[in-house]
């Protein structure tokens, strides 16, 4: 694959992110369920890692959490490594273990989202902002709602990879 091919693959895959990423940032927070919005971003990351593999899970990951650490408020960096190191794992997981398949995305996405909400639980207990009961009743609610749009992201995705995905563009 050419350089320039492999630009066009992956301008076309940010270009895929853009509505997930304005449904995610000005659209869903405006219209919460459960008092709660979806997180939308790792379940893209799960997506492309399952579809293309854990290198190019990797980078997009990487890419993703500097977006998310850029667009939204609060960030620390982490997000950048951690969502680089989910795009890594499910990469790998849908290579060796699970297929390449909805259900292998479906796996390795709802892994990464109840790692995310876990890890902001784990956060909140450790900085005392709030109770355990309190991060759950947010936390559950969001990690349900991420679920129900992971076949939308899915579709989107798939839909890039089968015009651009893997070495189709020669």
């Amino acid at each position: 694959m050419t350089l320039q091919n492999q630009i066009h693959k992956w301008l076309t895959y940010a270009l895929a992110m853009v509505p997930i990423w304005l449904l995610d940032a000005f659209i869903l927070p405006r219209l919460p369920l459960f008092g709660v919005s979806p997180m939308l971003l790792p379940a893209c990351v799960a997506a492309v890692a399952v579809r293309e593999g854990c290198t190019c899970g990797t980078g997009f990951g990487m890419g993703v959490g500097l977006l998310w650490e850029l667009a939204y408020p609060g960030g620390s960096g982490v997000l950048v490594f951690g969502m680089a190191l989910a795009g890594f794992l499910a990469g790998k997981a849908a290579q060796l273990v699970l297929s390449r398949s909805f259900l292998g995305y479906v796996f390795c996405s709802t892994l990464i989202l109840a790692l995310v909400d876990l890890l902001r639980v784990a956060r909140g207990l450790l900085t005392r902002s709030a109770e355990l009961t309190v991060l759950l009743e947010v936390a559950v609610p969001e990690f349900v709602l991420s679920l129900c749009w992971t076949p939308v992201i899915y579709a989107i995705f798939w839909m890039v990879y089968e015009r651009v995905g893997g070495e189709r563009l020669r």
